[in-house]
C-alpha cells in the first residue's frame, strides 16, 4: 500500500534535457499555461514525466528565474533583514522581493 506512482516510468527519457525539449515545454506552457503537470508531457509530446516537466519549468525555464551569484547589495540586504526578522526566512524572502 502507499502512494500511486506519478507516472509509468517505462519508455520515459531520463537525464539531461535538450534545447528542443526546453523549447517544446516553454511553447506548450506559453500557449496553454501551467496546469495539470501529470497530463502535460503526453499533450506536449514529451517523453518525460510530469514531475520532471514541472521541476524543469520552475527551476530553469520560467520568467524571473535568476541564476548565478548575488550582488554585494543583495547580500547586505539579506544580512540586514536577518538581523531584523531573525530566522523567519519566508518573511526575509518576501521582504527581498519588495525591493
Amino acid at each position: 500500500m502507499g502512494r500511486a506512482p506519478c507516472c509509468e516510468k517505462v519508455g520515459l527519457k531520463r537525464g539531461r534535457w535538450t534545447a528542443e525539449e526546453d523549447d517544446i515545454l516553454a511553447n506548450y506552457i506559453a500557449k496553454h499555461g501551467e496546469g495539470s503537470w501529470r497530463s502535460l508531457p503526453k499533450n506536449a509530446g514529451l517523453l518525460r514525466c510530469g514531475k520532471s516537466c514541472r521541476l524543469r519549468w520552475i527551476n530553469y525555464l520560467r520568467d524571473g528565474v535568476r541564476r548565478g551569484n548575488i550582488s554585494k547589495e543583495e547580500d547586505d540586504l539579506i544580512v540586514k533583514l536577518h538581523a531584523t526578522l531573525g530566522n523567519r526566512y519566508v518573511s526575509v524572502d518576501t521582504s527581498i522581493h519588495l525591493f
